[in-house]
């Protein structure tokens, strides 16, 4: 592959997607304790270390909005059809037979068109199906008050959080994959770490229409 290093994520990316990792990571590991799948420390510690990670990534969720609005990096997630059917392919069958991809990041593009309908479809449904369940499930003993004891069961509740959790769990585990997919297995964590990705020089540019194959019109 002849490549080119570019400087893809930034600094405050970066923070923000590792601190996102960890906390979701320690939300999952004890919130399927809390669920009573296993034991590790205790269902009181389990709730009490769950909320604060909550908290805290609602907080750096909130930091992110700012800086996404604030230096343009929204317009990263804006979604796209275009090229979705290259994209398909390349992960169905090319990634296996070793084919070029059909997408090349740039600044300007870092993510390709599957990734930013993923994307759209975790912050659009996922995210608010979790956090308005998880915080109806917090302020459990506030509803009299708001007037939302008669519309709603804490079961009813629990089960869509818990719905909600299985979908994060499956997007954490399905993008722990496609970080392998690179041009060597750590090629992309490693690009996570210094912002800096090597991306493949034949590679369409986002935005370009696929070349056609010798010989056909």
């Amino acid at each position: 592959m002849s490549a080119n290093r570019i400087y893809i994520y930034k600094r405050y990316e970066r923070f923000w997607h590792w601190s996102q990792a960890a906390l979701i990571i320690v939300m999952m590991i004890t919130g399927f304790e809390i669920h009573g799948s296993y034991r590790l420390i205790g269902f009181k510690d389990a709730v009490d270390v769950h909320t604060v990670a909550a908290w805290t990534l609602m907080v750096v969720w909130a930091f992110t909005v700012f800086w996404q609005f604030t230096t343009g990096e929204w317009r990263q997630y804006i979604p796209s059809t275009h090229n979705v059917s290259a994209m398909i392919r390349y992960y169905t069958v090319g990634i296996f037979k070793d084919t070029p991809h059909p997408f090349r990041k740039t600044t300007v593009q870092k993510h390709n068109p599957l990734q930013r309908l993923a994307y759209l479809a975790l912050l659009a449904f996922i995210s608010p199906l979790i956090w308005v369940s998880g915080l109806l499930y917090l302020f459990y003993g506030n509803w009299a008050q708001l007037g939302i004891d008669k519309m709603l069961s804490l079961e009813t509740v629990a089960l869509v959080h818990t719905g909600g959790a299985f979908m994060i769990t499956a997007f954490f585990f399905i993008h722990v994959y496609l970080t392998t997919t690179g041009h060597t297995i750590f090629a992309h964590i490693k690009a996570m770490i210094t912002g800096w990705e090597e991306v493949d020089e034949h590679a369409p540019a986002a935005g370009d229409a696929p070349k056609p194959s010798a010989g056909k019109v």
